[in-house]
This record gives structure tokens, C-alpha cells and sequence, in this order.
């Protein structure tokens, strides 16, 4: 058995804060908050002397980082790269996630997911894959080549994997993939969201009640909200869907996102995602998605015709930028980038927060939203 307990000024639980207790680690899991009289003798201590301690972040929406691209590299040494890349900016559980691409590399893609999880990669808690099944009306940087309808060999290829993963997660346009196949999607455990999609709200409803649970990166590559057509941006703001949400003051303007917090109706909530491409962490300038040329570049990634193409964010900006610039409360952020993704997908059991049985997979933050250190399963990775 292995023990230890970490304490800090102040603990965010996932539900609310403590102040002078520790957690207390077992196996790699969560035992319990305490007070520091209640930790068994002979357990190792740490102080870790200021700031806070808070569950590791949850991202469903990166495709890349650290240099690496799923679309471009989809062997276990590239899964794990890209995990890994992501741990100093306090994500412990994200999805790794493929953009629109050939049949083939789709396949390639569910495979290297069904063998990271067999490996355990640290920080892998699933897939997502966004595309090919999209409008090309509402393509954003996805290649329109490869965009097409979803068909039978299609939909079993996303249940058989989902069958060898923890989650998976996967992005449609109702234009591309009818209510029968997301229903059935949603009968094997695949979660379905609704993305780059012109759809109005009467389509967007019609995915919701065949079980699609998800809006991707809210406001982003959809129809948008209008006077008498509220669009998919309505339908995710008017229903309890949860919806993805790019917090980089690029994608979406700040008073933007102010009224979308204000309008949301649950239970599902409006989370944080990054959409990260291969630079996160690195120096890099720029990259190659489908052969096209993507710039980075004042805080954006574009290609040659400006179009956004993920967005240059990690999870530690997105809180820092909704807390600094939105206004939020710290604990409502925390949650946006923890509990809530986590409940999203299914997965609030193991992520998303400090409950007994909960992985111990943690996040020490300075005052300033500066990352300490960070902890996935009880092993400090940063």
C-alpha cells in the first residue's frame, strides 16, 4: 500500500474549498480530505506551502501538442508524447482528438486508442473524433474533401472501439448522420456531439432527442444565433446539452461569452476545452494539417485564408482568462475545466474532482494561476 497527503492553503474539492486539511493519497487514488490530525502515522507528508491544491483539468477537445499531431502521428509513443505534453499546463485526462480525415486514418486513429488504453497511458481517458461526418457548409478548417455521410461500416467502427475504451466521443453535423445512427451510437456508449453543423434549432432538437449530448466549441463552426431562427448556438443555449467552449478571446468575444453563461439552460453546462494543435509546448511556428500549411501567430493558428485551425490555448490560459477577463468565480471555472467535462463524458466517477475513490490526479496552483506542479494517479509528473 502506498500512502502519502498534500496539503496547501486552500483545497478545491471540485465541489467547495477547504481550508487547513490535506488529501490523502492511497494507490493512486483519492482516500479522502482531512484534517492533518486525522492522517495515519508513518504517512508521508507534503507542505506544499502556499497557493492551491485543485483537481487536475479534464480537456475533451486536443489535437495535438508537444509537437505532435494525431492526424499526422497516431503510433502509442505519439499518444503518449501528446498526453504528456499537456501535464505542465495542469491537464491530467484529456480525449486526444482526430479532425476530418480519410477513412483509413479514422481507423488508424481508433486503433492507436484502443491500444493507449490497453498501454495506460497516463492522461488518456478516450477519443474524440470530429469528422468526417460534418456540413461542408459549416466546415471551418476541416478539409471538405474528405467530408462525407456516415455509413454502416462507419458507425461499427466507432461502437467495436468504443468497446475497447474508457470513452470516445465523436462530432456530427444532423446533415451528415441521421437519428437512427445517433441513437445507435449513443446505445453503445459512444457520446455524440453536434458540431460544424448549418443545422437550425428544429434539426439541432431532432439530434438531441435521438440522445446527442454535446455541442462542440460553442459558437464555432454552426449556425448562429438569429431573431427568428436561434440556430444550433440556440438550440445548445435552450436545451440541456452540455457545450464546449474555446475561452482564448479569439474565438469567441468575452461579451459573447457572458451572455452564454447568463442564457445556458442545464443540466448541462457550458465546459472548457482548448482545441490545441501540435505547437502547445513548443516553439514551434507552424505545422501541416491534410497537406495544408497552418501558421501560428498572435496568439492564433490560421490558415493561408485566415481561418481559425484549432486554437493556440492551454487549459491553465482558458481558467486564467475566464477568471481575469470573464469575471467568473474561481470555483465555477474550476469546475468548467474539471467536473464538468468529466460529467460530460460519463467519467466524473474517476475525474474531475477530490472525492474518496477518485483518481488522485491533482493540480498545484500559485495565487497567480502559475502551475506548481501537477499529479496524475498519485505520480508527480510536473
Amino acid at each position: 500500500m502506498t500512502m502519502f497527503s498534500l496539503s496547501a492553503p486552500r483545497i478545491f474539492d471540485g465541489n467547495g474549498w477547504h481550508e487547513g486539511r490535506v488529501v490523502l493519497v492511497e494507490n493512486g487514488r483519492v482516500k479522502s480530505v482531512v484534517h492533518p490530525a486525522d492522517v495515519p502515522s508513518g504517512v508521508a507528508e507534503i507542505d506544499l506551502g502556499h497557493g492551491m491544491l485543485v483537481p487536475g483539468f479534464v480537456d475533451l477537445q486536443v489535437n495535438g501538442a508537444g509537437g505532435v499531431l494525431l492526424n499526422e502521428d497516431r503510433s502509442l509513443e505519439g499518444l503518449r508524447q501528446l498526453c504528456a505534453a499537456n501535464f505542465q499546463f495542469g491537464t491530467t485526462a484529456l480525449l486526444p482528438t482526430l479532425v476530418t480525415d480519410t477513412r483509413e486514418v479514422t481507423r488508424s486513429a481508433l486503433d492507436a486508442g484502443v491500444a493507449a488504453h490497453a498501454e495506460k497511458v497516463p492522461g488518456f481517458a478516450g477519443l474524440h473524433i470530429e469528422g468526417p461526418h460534418l456540413s461542408v457548409a459549416r466546415k471551418g478548417a476541416h478539409n471538405p474533401a474528405f467530408i462525407r455521410p456516415m455509413d454502416e461500416p462507419d458507425l461499427l467502427a466507432l461502437i467495436e472501439a468504443r468497446r475497447a475504451m474508457p470513452a470516445l466521443l465523436t462530432t456530427v453535423a444532423i446533415e451528415s448522420v441521421g437519428p437512427d445512427q445517433i441513437a445507435r451510437l449513443v446505445r453503445a456508449g459512444v457520446t455524440v456531439s453536434v458540431g460544424h453543423s448549418d443545422t437550425g434549432i428544429a434539426g439541432a432538437v431532432v439530434a438531441f432527442k435521438a440522445g446527442a449530448s454535446m455541442v462542440t466549441h460553442l459558437f464555432n463552426a454552426m449556425s448562429q444565433l438569429g431573431n427568428r431562427e436561434p440556430g444550433l448556438v440556440g438550440a445548445a443555449l435552450a436545451n440541456g446539452v452540455w457545450a464546449g467552449l474555446i475561452a482564448d478571446g479569439i474565438h469567441v468575444d468575452p461579451a459573447t461569452i457572458g451572455i452564454a453563461l447568463r442564457a445556458k439552460t442545464g443540466p448541462g453546462k457550458i465546459f472548457l476545452v482548448t482545441d490545441a494543435m501540435s505547437p502547445i509546448g513548443t516553439d514551434m511556428t507552424g505545422f501541416t494539417l491534410n497537406g495544408r500549411e497552418i501558421v501560428r501567430a498572435d496568439g492564433a493558428l490560421r490558415l493561408a485564408d485566415g481561418t481559425l485551425a484549432g486554437a493556440d490555448l492551454t487549459m491553465i490560459d482558458a481558467v486564467s482568462y475566464m477568471h481575469k477577463t470573464i469575471g467568473l468565480d474561481l470555483d465555477e471555472v474550476l469546475r468548467m475545466a474539471s467536473l464538468y467535462p468529466a460529467q460530460a463524458m460519463g467519467l466524473a466517477e474517476t475525474f474531475g474532482h477530490l472525492g474518496s475513490g477518485a483518481a488522485a490526479s491533482m493540480v498545484h496552483l500559485s495565487d497567480g494561476f502559475d502551475v506548481q506542479g501537477v499529479w496524475v494517479d498519485g505520480e508527480k509528473v510536473h
